[in-house]
This record gives C-alpha cells, structure tokens and sequence, in this order.
C-alpha cells in the first residue's frame, strides 16, 4: 500500500473544515484559554479522522463514477492507487480512533452524541440522502454545523441559537454552491437534461436564486443579532458590528458570482479558506469583533 496515496484519499486538505468546532470557543472570547483550546483541538482531531472514514467509504462507494467524472478520476481509489480492501480496512480504525478521543474531553457523552449524531447523518447522506431534491444540500449544511455544536460540547460552552441560526443559513448557501458547481460541470460537458442525482440541467437556477437569498440572510441574522440582548453581554461596543453585515454580504455575493461563472471548485468551504480575498475578509471580521469587545 502506497502511504501517501492513503492520506490523499484520507483528504487532509478538507480537514480545515473541522476548524468549526473552534467557532463557539472563539466567540465565547476564550481564546486565551489555554483549557479550552486544548479541548478544541482534541475535537479538531477526533471529527477529522471521523470525516476521513466517511470519505474513504463515499470513494469506495462512488469509486466506477469517479472513473468516469473529469475531476474525481484522480482520486487514489478510483486511480488504482489503493485497493478497496485497504481503503475498508482504515474505515474501522479511523472511526475506533476518533471515538476514543472523546474521552479525553470534560464532557465525553456529550461530545460522544454530537460525534454520533455527525456519524449518522454522514452515512444518511452518503446512501440515502445525497441522491435527494434539496434534502441533500439540507444534511450538508446539518453537517457542518454539527461540527459547530461539537465545539460547543468539547468545551462546555452553552448554545447559542444566533450562531445556531447564522451557520445554517450560511452553510446551507454554501451547500447550494457546491451542488450548483457539481451540476455546471456535469451539465457542461455531458449535455444530458439529467444532470445527476436528484436534479434536473433546468434547475440550476432555481438552485443559484436559493443559494443567494441564503446568503443573504446570514446578514440579515447577522444585523438583527447586534440589538439583542445577548450581544450586551460579550462586547463593549456591539454598534461596530454592523460593519460585519456588508461583509457577509460581499463575500456570499462574490462566491456566488464566481460560481455562475464557472470559477468555483467543487468545495465552497475550502475555497474560502484558501482564496486570499476571503482571507483579507476574514481578518477583517476578526478585527471588527477584537474592537467591538476591546474598544473603550
């Protein structure tokens, strides 16, 4: 077995993802918790081996499709560069593994439930729920959030139903996105009415308008959270804010955009992480949230 054609098919780079659960922690102004932190990237570990065994499974299950789709055909299964015996053998030991994290967490079965309820979902979407009108792009958005409430439990951390309401919008937007990528690039070079799973070529702009009134209301959610209570509580000046909305706006306008245009790849969330404009907008939200708690 070919080492490195394993940690491919185990997709490190999609890990960066997991960088979610650190989301509540952040927000809860822990950062300089050197415990909580700790916690956070006992989750970071335990969800990454966690999604790489489900990613392994969905390469052993669509590995005749990849062979056939322009992009996929590069991944080590579908290459030939493992065999489908060593990619079954990691599943239970990547899984084993991440499981048994939990119990370093002050917490476990809390974790353990979100652990679980992120495992579950995985597998409904990978067999059932993938092939769904619209359920699909539903359980991509549950399933990054979940990672959200599993930094919540990692570090003990209440829920809050702002952030709750604010990361499904947007992943729902960001799932929207990746489903419409999926569907140009196969309606592009196939021609066919059907243009995979449960969506037909003419939906692609039903798809697109959806997508952008989700992201919308990320800002909306965003501008209607700076004149609630709980906002008082956390920062010192919670009217700086509100220079968060136009961003939120900018970047969902802009992926969307690229995305009609062809240019976006088929991981939205990946993509923002590494595109250096949605890193100079990034920053800028985490100054604007420094100030909004620091400022006098």
């Amino acid at each position: 077995m070919s080492l490195p054609a394993m940690i491919r098919a185990m997709r490190p780079h999609h890990w960066l993802k997991n960088g979610l659960v650190f989301v509540p922690i952040l927000l809860n102004h822990d950062v300089f918790d050197i415990s909580a932190i700790g916690h956070g990237v006992v989750a970071f570990i335990a969800f990454s081996l966690m999604a790489s065994s489900i990613y392994l499974l969905n390469d052993i299950i669509d590995v005749e499709a990849d062979r056939r789709h322009p992009t996929k055909c590069k991944r080590p299964l579908a290459a030939g560069e493992i065999t489908e015996r060593q990619a079954y053998a990691a599943v239970p030991l990547l899984l084993a593994s991440s499981f048994a994290l939990s119990w370093l967490l002050p917490q476990p079965r809390l974790f353990l439930m979100a652990l679980a309820a992120y495992l579950a979902l995985a597998l409904a979407y990978l067999f059932v729920l993938k092939r769904k009108l619209l359920v699909d792009v539903l359980g991509l958005a549950a399933l990054h959030t979940l990672r959200i409430l599993a930094g919540n439990a990692a570090a003990a951390i209440p829920i809050s139903s702002w952030l709750l309401a604010f990361s499904m919008f947007l992943f729902l937007s960001l799932a929207l996105v990746k489903r419409y990528a999926e569907l140009r690039i196969t309606q592009d070079q196939s021609g066919l009415k059907k243009a995979g799973r449960g969506y037909h070529a003419e939906d692609i702009e039903a798809l697109s308008q959806l997508g952008m009134a989700s992201g919308c209301t990320c800002a909306l959610i965003m501008a209607l959270y700076v004149d609630s209570a709980a906002v008082k509580e956390l920062y010192r000046r919670p009217e700086l804010i509100w220079l968060v909305c136009p961003i939120i706006l900018y970047q969902m306008a802009r992926i969307w955009f690229l995305a009609r245009r062809g240019h976006m790849p088929d991981d939205p969330l990946v993509f923002m992480i590494r595109d250096w404009r949605s890193q100079v907008t990034g920053a800028a939200v985490v100054v604007i949230m420094v100030a909004a708690t620091l400022w006098p």
